[in-house]
C-alpha cells in the first residue's frame, strides 16, 4: 500500500522561516490599513454547508469546490470564498447592525485546481467588505483601500483597472440573438478573442448593440478608453450614458491620487458578470501572471440569504504579494549584474513564447517582414532563448502545449500558438490574434465506404485531443468511447483499435494513403497570438506595438 504521509496534497504545501516572516510582514500591513479605515476584522468557519454557495453556483462550478459530509450526512464544502460567508454571517448573526458596516478578513480559501497546472488549492486571502453603503462615495471608498493595500505591499510596479459588468449586461440583453450565441460573446469579450466575436457577431442583427460589443473587449486604457467609448456609447439609450459617467467620475478621483499612471479602465472586464452587478476592478502587480487583487460591488448577493442590502468588497492574494516581495531582492541583485532578463527588470520589454517546427517558420517570416532583426533565430543552432537585436524583445522555442503554460504563468508575455492547443488545453489569457497561418482544420475520419453514423453501439474514437472530440460528441449527443493516441492516430482504425478518429487535417493526402476518409469536419485551426493577462495591462503599449508590426505585415502579404 502507498503511503502519503511524507508529502503535501496537490495544491498545498508548507510554508517556512523567510516566507512564513514576510507573509506576516504583508498581513499586519494590511491589517494596519484596514483598521485605520475603520474596519474590524471577523472570520468564518473553514467549511460551510453546500447550500450556502449553491446559488452561486455560475461563480463556483461544483467541481471547484472540495467537498465532505457530517456525521449527519450533510454535504460541507471547504470555504471556496470569504464574501458569500460573510454575507450569510451578516444577514444572520448581524441582523439589524447599524449600517454601514465594514468589515476585513484575513483567512484561507480552498479550490480545486486544474491537475499538474501549478496552481495552488489553497490560497491565503485578505479583502474588505462595505455592506449597507451604495454610490459614488462607497465604491471611491473601498477602490481608494485596494490602491493603498497594493502600494504599501506590492514589491514592484502595479495597476488597477475599472470596469463595468451593468454596460455588458445591458448590451446583452438589447441583443437579437440566441442564448447560446449571447454565452460564447460574454466569452470572447473576456478572453479578449477580436477574431471569434468578431466572427460570432456577423451573425447577430448588424446593429448599434452589435458595433459596440465588438469593440468592447479592445475599449481598455487610460483617458483615452474613456473618450472612445463616450464616442461609441453616444446616441445609445438606456442607462448606458449613466453607467458610463459613474464609471468615469471613479476614474478621475483615482487619477487625482499619487498613483494616476497607475489606474486605467476596461470595458471588457466582464468575466464575473454573473456574480458583480456594476462596478467591477482588478489589480496587477509585475511579479504575478494574474490578479492579485480582485473586487467589486454585489448589491444582488444578499438575497439569497433573505436581506436586500447593497455591498462592495474586494480580496487579495496574500500569497502572491508574500511571492513578489522574496522576488523582489533576488532581482535587484540581478540588475547590478546585469543578469536580468527583459521579462523581468521592469523595463517595458517583451517575452514572446513561440511554438518550434512550422508556426516557428511562420511567425520568423512575419518578423522579418515586419521589419525585425530575425538573424540570431534563423541561426540559432540549440538555443531556446534568444534576443532580437536592436529590440527589448525576446524568444522562447518552446513546445505548443508548454507556450500556453509559459504565458499564463507569466513567465512570457505573449505566446504565438496553434488553436487545436488552445481549444484541447485552454486557461486563462487572452486570444488577441489569429495569425491567419497554420492552417488546417479538425475532422472526424473513418474507413473509407463506412457508415460510421448508422447501428447502435457506441462508437470508439481514437485522438490526440480528447477535450476537443468529447466536447464534439457531447454536443451531438453521441456517446462515443474515446482513446487517447500520442502517435500517428490514423493506425488505430487500420488496426480495429478505433471505428474513427478526430485529427487535425491540412491537406488529407495522409488519410487517403491509409484508407481513411473525412466524415464531418468540426472547426478551422490556425495560429493565435496569446498574452498573458497581467502583461496586458501593465504592457499594453509594448503588446500592441508588436501585434501592430504583425498584423501590417499579415496584411502586406496578403496584398502579395
Amino acid at each position: 500500500m502507498i503511503r502519503y504521509d511524507r508529502i503535501t496534497p496537490e495544491g498545498t504545501r508548507d510554508i517556512l522561516f523567510d516566507e512564513c516572516e514576510a507573509q506576516n510582514g504583508i498581513i499586519n500591513r494590511l491589517r494596519g490599513i484596514f483598521e485605520e479605515k475603520q474596519y474590524r476584522e471577523v472570520m468564518t468557519p473553514g467549511f460551510e454547508f453546500y447550500d450556502v454557495f449553491s446559488s452561486n453556483a455560475a461563480y463556483y462550478p461544483q467541481e471547484s469546490m472540495y467537498k465532505l459530509a457530517d456525521n449527519r450526512g450533510r454535504l460541507l464544502t471547504l470555504r471556496p470564498d470569504s464574501t458569500i460567508p460573510i454575507a450569510r454571517m451578516t444577514a444572520t448573526k448581524l441582523k439589524g447592525h447599524a449600517l454601514p458596516l465594514r468589515v476585513y478578513y484575513a483567512q484561507r480559501v480552498f479550490r480545486q485546481q486544474p491537475e499538474l497546472r501549478g496552481r495552488r488549492s489553497e490560497i491565503m486571502q485578505m479583502g474588505i467588505e462595505l455592506i449597507g453603503a451604495s454610490g459614488f462615495e462607497a465604491d471611491v471608498e473601498v477602490l481608494t483601500a485596494a490602491v493603498d493595500a497594493l502600494a504599501a505591499c506590492s514589491a514592484s510596479h502595479f495597476r488597477i483597472e475599472l470596469g463595468h459588468v451593468g454596460i455588458f449586461n445591458k448590451l446583452i440583453a438589447d441583443l437579437e440573438a440566441e442564448p447560446a450565441e449571447k454565452e460564447r460573446i460574454h466569452r470572447y469579450i473576456a478572453s479578449k478573442n477580436y477574431a471569434a466575436l468578431g466572427d460570432v457577431l456577423e451573425g447577430a442583427r448588424q446593429d448599434k448593440t452589435a458595433e459596440i460589443l465588438k469593440e468592447l473587449p479592445r475599449l481598455f486604457g487610460g483617458a483615452e478608453a474613456l473618450e472612445e467609448a463616450r464616442r461609441l456609447f453616444s446616441g445609445y439609450g438606456g442607462d448606458l450614458p449613466v453607467m458610463l459617467e459613474h464609471l468615469e467620475r471613479i476614474y478621475r478621483v483615482l487619477a487625482r491620487l499619487d498613483f494616476g499612471d497607475q489606474i486605467m479602465v476596461d470595458f471588457g472586464l466582464v468575466n464575473q458578470a454573473e456574480y458583480y452587478s456594476s462596478l467591477v476592478f482588478k489589480g496587477y502587480v509585475a511579479s504575478s501572471g494574474d490578479a492579485v487583487l480582485s473586487g467589486g460591488r454585489y448589491d444582488g448577493l444578499f438575497r439569497d440569504f433573505g436581506e436586500n442590502l447593497p455591498a462592495t468588497g474586494f480580496a487579495l492574494n496574500v500569497d502572491a504579494l508574500t511571492a513578489g516581495l522574496l522576488q523582489a531582492e533576488p532581482e535587484a541583485r540581478g540588475a547590478a549584474d546585469g543578469t536580468v532578463s527583459a521579462a523581468a527588470d521592469g523595463a517595458p520589454g517583451l517575452r514572446i513564447a513561440l511554438t518550434k517546427g512550422r508556426l516557428e517558420k511562420d511567425l520568423v517570416g512575419m518578423m522579418e517582414a515586419a521589419g525585425y532583426d530575425v538573424s540570431l533565430l534563423r541561426d540559432k543552432g540549440r538555443k531556446l532563448l534568444l534576443p532580437i537585436p536592436g529590440t527589448k524583445l525576446q524568444v522562447v522555442l518552446a513546445k505548443a502545449a508548454d507556450v500556453i503554460t509559459y504565458v499564463e504563468h507569466g513567465v512570457c508575455d505573449v505566446g504565438v500558438v496553434g488553436k487545436d492547443t488552445i481549444a484541447e488545453q485552454g486557461g486563462v489569457y487572452y486570444e488577441i490574434m489569429d495569425l491567419g497561418v497554420g492552417l488546417c482544420r479538425f475532422a472526424l475520419a473513418a474507413p473509407m465506404g463506412q457508415d460510421f453514423y448508422g447501428g447502435f453501439g457506441a462508437r470508439r474514437i481514437a485522438t490526440k485531443y480528447p477535450g476537443v472530440a468529447a466536447a464534439w460528441f457531447e454536443s451531438k449527443g453521441m456517446d462515443v468511447q474515446i482513446i487517447k493516441i500520442e502517435g500517428s492516430v490514423e493506425l488505430a482504425p487500420l488496426l480495429s483499435l478505433a471505428d474513427g478518429i478526430v485529427d487535425i487535417v491540412e491537406t488529407g493526402s495522409t488519410l487517403r494513403e491509409n484508407g481513411l476518409e473525412i466524415i464531418e469536419e468540426i472547426r478551422p485551426v490556425s495560429a493565435r497570438m496569446i498574452v498573458n493577462v497581467a502583461a496586458m495591462k501593465l504592457k499594453k503599449a509594448e503588446i500592441d506595438a508588436f501585434a501592430a508590426a504583425l498584423q501590417t505585415a499579415r496584411e502586406g502579404a496578403d496584398e502579395a
